[in-house]
């Protein structure tokens, strides 16, 4: 085994004896479906990253904030870097590299229930080669398996670190799920950052503009049960919210427009369901949630609209946000 670091629930990290308050960004990694997004939500303690169980669903980068009295942890989930093959896959892999170079902590997320493959050495490579920051290596969703499992996959990942000529700065593994040592990972990341005063004000919980959010919300509900048949083709945009108008100021709503973009006519079925019920679940599951994050009643208003091919049309992805 070496001197490979594993930290487990017995070892607590040394207190450092001056107290002096951290902040910076960390950013976590790995293939699509290794648990990121559940992990920032973990660590939040709310619902902020989107959490489809289908692959590369999170687009933008959205920061959950961990805010402690010494520190303040500021997560940028970047998209999952996967060899392009359209523009958009293109642009994803740009984003991914350029976050990962202007973060001060990376954490590898790799599924304890999944023996390494060559997407994550691909991804292991990708780190290898950024030098300056420090990577801590996270092994994820331990509550899928037993403790033999798990001391496998540390020592393949404490070994795929030094066949690529790098050492993981810790080696954690968790259970967002089961809320297993997800306080310690954010022990061992705090460390890491820089000195310095709070980036953020302490209520925020995330620096997306709420109509990111709100998309993505719609987003995650119109992909459930229709993601083999459109996992990447839908795009959400809100045009506009609306405080609505003349209504007494103890109740108020907020009127939100929405488009659902769909590549192909085709599609739109898929959306839209028999009679439109499908569309109308997605309605009513998504304002449910956006009522949750903004904190007043919302009538939704959606749209399912055809945009040719936006995927491969840089014109469209300007449009569209990316």
């Amino acid at each position: 085994m070496g001197a490979m670091s594993v930290r487990t629930p017995s070892s607590k990290p040394s207190a450092s004896s001056e107290p002096s308050h951290r902040a910076g960004f960390a950013c976590f990694v790995g293939r699509p479906n290794a648990g990121k997004s559940t992990l920032t939500n973990a660590l939040v303690g709310q619902k902020v990253a989107i959490t489809a169980n289908q692959p590369q669903t999170t687009r933008h980068t959205v920061r959950g904030i961990v805010h402690r009295p010494d520190a303040q942890l500021i997560l940028v989930d970047t998209p999952g870097l996967h060899k392009p093959r359209t523009l958009l896959g293109q642009r994803l892999n740009d984003i991914v590299r350029t976050t990962w170079a202007e973060v001060d902590v990376i954490g590898f997320c790799l599924p304890a229930n999944e023996k390494l493959g060559p997407g994550d050495r691909f991804i292991a490579k990708e780190l290898a080669s950024i030098k300056k920051t420090p990577k801590i290596a996270i092994v994820t969703k331990t509550d899928l398996v037993d403790s033999k499992t798990l001391a496998e996959q540390l020592i393949a990942i404490d070994q795929l670190g030094k066949e690529l000529g790098f050492e993981w700065a810790e080696i954690v593994p968790v259970s967002a799920v089961a809320d297993q040592q997800v306080g310690l990972l954010a022990d061992l990341l705090i460390p890491l950052l820089p000195e310095g005063p709070a980036l953020y004000p302490e209520g925020d919980l995330t620096d997306e503009p709420e109509q990111v959010m709100i998309a993505e919300l719609i987003r995650e509900a119109a992909l459930e049960g229709v993601r083999d048949e459109l996992p990447h083709s839908i795009a959400v945009v809100v045009e506009e919210m609306l405080p609505r108008e003349d209504r007494p100021a103890d109740k108020p709503l907020l009127d939100i427009h929405a488009f659902v973009y769909i590549e192909r006519p085709s599609q739109k079925g898929i959306i839209i369901g028999p009679k439109g019920a499908r569309l109308k679940q997605v309605g009513i599951k998504s304002r449910k949630q956006i009522e949750a994050l903004l904190g007043t009643p919302v009538f939704l208003d959606l749209h399912v609209k055809v945009a040719k091919d936006w995927q491969r049309d840089p014109r469209q992805l300007r449009k569209l946000g990316f």
